[in-house]
């Protein structure tokens, strides 16, 4: 009697529940994730196909990189109608090689590039794989499209929700700071302005998940890159 007392005290028979709960939202989540991630990619396969037709020339700015990009407004921001976006959800440094034929072959005047948070997930290799692939990107551009005006952006960062990513966005940027160093390309450094005191994303300019940007967030970003797109 007294086991049967304590399983049904207040604080078991809720505790219960919420591992009942738990359960049944993995179940729903094992049911649903594949159409989502089917989604996605539907909807990346659609954005890359819009890509390959719609031209870039040389008198285009583009703006390269994942959903961190892909939610900036950069036309409107900067007022040129010659602003292109060229920013995709999800997609980590391998996906930029895979995809830079559709901006290098436009030979645009500049590119604006930030890349590399989904790459990271605090495993050190995964880091030195995007800085490297970063590195190849910088130099495919500069063969492919010689006379486009390159800057490379570090990467931003993390909420402390996400302190795995945090920790290797420390890592990669002075990283992809020395290459753009040695190729000679012009490095923006972002990641300061948007750090707080402890290194993360500042609560004014994320949307409450610790990696995207909301409104203040995009117009910081554009102050900093202002002088660069407009000189």
């Amino acid at each position: 009697m007294k086991n049967l007392k304590d399983l049904l005290n207040s604080k078991n028979i809720k505790t219960l529940l919420v591992i009942g709960l738990i359960k049944k939202a993995v179940v729903v989540a094992m049911l649903f994730l594949p159409q989502w991630l089917s989604a996605q990619s539907d909807l990346e396969k659609r954005i890359i196909s819009q890509f390959e037709v719609l031209p870039i020339t040389s008198k285009d700015i583009v703006f390269l990189g994942n959903s961190i990009t892909e939610r900036g407004l950069w036309s409107e921001i900067f007022n040129d109608v010659h602003c292109k976006n060229r920013g995709i959800g999800g997609q980590q440094t391998q996906d930029i090689l895979e995809r830079l034929h559709q901006v290098t072959d436009g030979k645009p005047k500049k590119i604006f590039l930030l890349i590399g948070i989904n790459d990271l997930n605090g495993d050190p290799a995964r880091t030195a794989k995007a800085v490297a692939n970063i590195r190849t990107i910088i130099e495919r551009i500069q063969t492919e499209s010689p006379k486009t005006k390159l800057y490379v952006q570090s990467i931003l960062p993390v909420g402390k929700n996400r302190e795995e990513k945090n920790r290797e966005v420390k890592k990669a940027n002075p990283e992809i700071k020395k290459i753009c160093d040695e190729k000679g390309v012009t490095y923006i450094d972002i990641h300061s302005a948007f750090a707080d005191e402890e290194g993360y994303l500042k609560q004014e300019y994320t949307i409450n998940d610790g990696l995207h940007l909301n409104g203040a967030g995009y117009m910081a970003w554009a102050e900093i890159l202002r002088p660069y797109v407009k000189k």
